[in-house]
């Protein structure tokens, strides 16, 4: 029980100090009105354009923080990962062919995202290509090898 405590309880507190530090960094958009353009997408999406500062999403902080802040919101994304792979393992752990299933979507949703970022002109853009691709990449190799290990002992019984 006290490991479960602490595999969960690490991550959690990763994820909430990471949010607050990259949320704090990315409000530094407010200031910065010839950004407003390139890095406030969910605004965009409500309002069409930014004119006033006070318009800009709390969302569009994170955007701006990953594109010029990049280490927080990469300490996020980790954490974030982490604890739900490890959520779909505890819940998932009796039934392992529906644990590759979730491995291989989560990784199929990773190659999505990096394909996303793989174009950007920013050094955080960069980074989070990298972190999508390599834990993507990681899921899909993990969830082949669970695969063959299922299959395997299926066709030795």
């Amino acid at each position: 029980m006290f490991r479960r405590i602490i595999q969960f309880g690490v991550p959690s507190i990763f994820l909430f100090f990471s949010t607050a530090v990259a949320w704090y960094e990315g409000s530094e958009l407010i200031d910065i009105p010839w950004e407003w353009k390139y890095s406030t997408p969910f605004t965009q999406l409500l309002y069409g354009q930014v004119n006033n500062p006070c318009d800009i999403s709390q969302l569009d902080y994170f955007i701006y923080a990953a594109k010029f802040h990049p280490t927080f919101p990469i300490m996020m994304v980790l954490s974030s990962l982490f604890l739900l792979t490890l959520i779909g393992y505890y819940s998932l752990k009796q039934q392992k062919k529906l644990f590759t299933y979730f491995l291989s979507i989560l990784g199929g949703g990773l190659f999505l995202f990096s394909y996303f970022t793989f174009h950007s002109p920013t050094v955080g853009g960069h980074l989070l290509f990298l972190l999508f691709f390599i834990y993507g990449l990681l899921c899909i190799t993990t969830a082949l090898i669970l695969h063959l290990q299922i299959s395997n002992q299926i066709m030795i019984k």
